[in-house]
């Protein structure tokens, strides 16, 4: 079953930098994220993998599933715990998501600066 999203999820573009860290490790630094809201959830940026350290990242054997977006899988830092994740093929109404990465924010630390 696909639900609809509209009125829950907005997608954001911006041009604003965001960078990640963990610790005192750069794992992401982009100026083309996308900002998805989401209604009871915190704004996540989502990055392009070209703007990721995917080799500072391992592929986590952990798959969700969410009703608004698809699929996730996630990947995980050098301790093998789960801090990012990313749609592949997102549902439709999310398609500009595909193949981007959001962080847990209790995780990593972000900053997003004009």
């Amino acid at each position: 079953m696909i639900h609809n999203p509209e009125g829950r999820i907005t997608l954001h573009p911006h041009t604003r930098r965001v960078r990640v860290w963990l610790d005192d490790v750069l794992l992401a630094d982009s100026r083309r994220a996308i900002e998805l809201r989401e209604t009871n959830y915190p704004p996540r940026q989502y990055l392009p993998q070209e703007d990721v350290e995917l080799s500072r990242l391992s592929n986590s054997a952990t798959v969700t599933y969410c009703p608004f977006k698809g699929h996730a899988r996630y990947f995980a830092d050098h301790d093998g715990t789960d801090i990012a994740w990313s749609y592949e093929t997102p549902l439709e109404f999310v398609a500009d998501i595909r193949e981007r990465l959001a962080f847990d924010g209790e995780r990593i630390t972000e900053t997003i600066d004009d």
